[in-house]
């Protein structure tokens, strides 16, 4: 260890365990470090770290107070409070796979196993500090955002033999300084260049960001799919694969991609909050459930855990009981007031009286109480609060909408996307979502439920036409449900039996098709389906 770096580095510990933190100190003090603070909770750390500048941060990852040290390292490094300067160590005494998945999320800048001797730390801290001390002027330009003139630095800092150990690690900058400056084409070409040299993981995933930059989008896939299959990129390959899907608008595969990732991984809270975005886009509200319950389970003890969390929990149950036989919905509207119950309990002085009113509502309706359901929705004022969360404001208008008060309903679904446009910060998966709602909106006044009812009330009644309409719309609505794809198929067989079967109609059968033998049917479901299927077989 270098003494004098040693001397002049700040060094923050985080660590609840005193005896740990007595080793480290101890440790730390053989290789001559004297500027150490101790911290053992991860709000305390986060407080300190925005206010004072530390060269060297010590953190074990399993921090138990309030959250832990993936928590608290994701959140350092998304609001931008972790400096490039700054050389930030995780250490564990665990190694699971849960763990190793993490570390190569998060991309620390080491990782230490307990128990380590003085030796070990001394290699692995005289290789991070020494690293972070030669490539300091540059990490601190890319601190303030100045790319220009860190690139023109890191060029120059390859023109320097002495420097030629830290070569691999200042072509990786580069590239990801091309790729910020929005030279797109010369990243691309560079990247080609490092892996002819050397098939560098860092390049491959460098040059798909280049790729989907230029909309190379097929070679991008590709090149994908090939990382996909490495354990040290799978996750980052997920999740470009996921962007490059909504890239194309095709959310059914970015959900299929971050639903991979999320399983490799599933403490990455953002990730299941995207598969949120996504299930609804598609309309997949058993996703959408799973997903939002995710969310409370890993977010507890952890200060990502709040209210809205298990709101957000019982509005999805409530979403999908929308479109579940009645079986289904009872059990539904149970797990739904279960995670109320968690949230009353885990946060009794919480003030959300106006939401757990449209909650209420929202579950009297399905329960058949509309009048007791619009009477507590009467309630509630006309003004929309600027400070109200998107999310209430979204269920708010869907209490609306399921009790006929349509223009109401478009107002508020007016305000949420006004503000998504205003305060880009929302997503543009919310916004995508947002504008599908007001569009569906307008266009289908019933419920699913209510819309495959009067479809069956249709087809038997002989207004084909009719039923279709009706049978199409709740399809849109429910493309995951096998009954509700069952009744379409039926009444698109019985139109074929009279005009024939057309083009769109064909591509329709296709995917009534798919959802069906992905699902579920009972007996006498399953005997009219494949009466139908063979029926449209012949047609075809």
């Amino acid at each position: 260890m270098d003494a004098k770096l040693a001397k002049t580095c700040r060094v923050l510990i985080i660590d609840e365990q005193v005896l740990a933190q007595g080793y480290i100190k101890y440790s730390l003090e053989e290789l001559g470090f004297r500027d150490i603070t101790y911290v053992d909770k991860a709000n305390a750390a986060l407080k300190i770290i925005e206010e004072e500048h530390f060269d060297l941060i010590v953190c074990s990852y399993n921090l138990k107070k309030d959250q832990d040290g993936y928590y608290l390292y994701d959140q350092l490094k998304n609001s931008h409070a972790l400096p490039l300067t700054t050389a930030f160590i995780f250490i564990s005494a665990d190694t699971n796979s849960e763990l190793v998945h993490s570390i190569i999320e998060l991309q620390p800048d080491d990782f230490l196993a307990k128990p380590f001797s003085v030796k070990d730390l001394d290699k692995r801290l005289s290789r991070v500090l020494k690293r972070k001390k030669v490539l300091n002027p540059i990490y601190r330009l890319m601190d303030k955002d100045d790319f220009i003139n860190a690139l023109e630095a890191i060029e120059e800092f390859l023109t320097r033999p002495e420097f030629a150990e830290f070569y691999p690690l200042a072509l990786k900058t580069k590239g990801e300084l091309l790729l910020a400056c929005d030279k797109a084409k010369e990243a691309k070409d560079f990247y080609h260049a490092v892996i002819n040299v050397q098939p560098f993981t860092w390049a491959k995933l460098g040059l798909v960001n280049a790729l989907i930059k230029l909309d190379e989008d097929e070679e991008a896939e590709k090149l994908i799919l090939q990382l996909a299959f490495k354990p040290d990129s799978q996750l980052v390959a997920y999740d470009l694969l996921c962007a490059l899907h909504v890239k194309l608008q095709d959310f059914e595969s970015a959900l299929e991609a971050v639903l991979m990732a999320a399983e490799t991984s599933p403490r990455n809270l953002r990730r299941h909050r995207v598969a949120i975005n996504l299930s609804r886009l598609t309309h997949d509200y058993e996703t959408q459930f799973e997903a939002a319950k995710r969310i409370v389970k890993f977010a507890k003890h952890s200060i990502h855990d709040m209210p809205q969390n298990y709101l957000n929990v019982a509005r999805a149950g409530i979403d999908y009981a929308m479109t579940a036989d009645d079986q289904e919905t009872t059990n539904l509207i149970k797990q739904a007031n279960d995670y109320i119950r968690q949230f009353q309990q885990a946060f009794p002085k919480s003030e959300l009286q106006e939401q757990m009113k449209v909650v209420n509502a929202r579950l009297l309706y399905l329960q058949d109480e509309k009048e007791r359901a619009r009477a507590l929705v009467e309630q509630l004022g006309e003004e929309l609060n600027q400070s109200q969360d998107l999310e209430d404001l979204l269920d708010k208008a869907k209490a609306f909408h399921a009790l006929g008060l349509y223009d109401r309903c478009q107002h508020v679904l007016d305000e949420i996307e006004k503000r998504c446009r205003l305060t880009p910060e929302h997503g543009e998966l919310f916004l995508h979502y947002i504008q599908q709602e007001k569009r569906e909106k307008a266009e289908i006044r019933q419920t699913p439920k209510e819309l495959n009812n009067s479809a069956v009330d249709f087809y038997q009644s002989g207004q084909l036409e009719a039923a279709l309409k009706a049978f199409r719309q709740a399809y849109s609505l429910m493309p995951k449900n096998p009954s509700i794809a069952l009744n379409l198929l039926q009444a698109i067989a019985m139109k074929a039996r009279e005009q024939g079967l057309s083009e769109s109609a064909a591509g329709m059968v296709e995917r009534c098709i798919l959802t069906i033998e992905n699902g579920k049917l009972n007996d006498e479901q399953e005997e009219r389906y494949l009466k139908v299927k063979s029926f449209l077989q012949e047609a075809v």
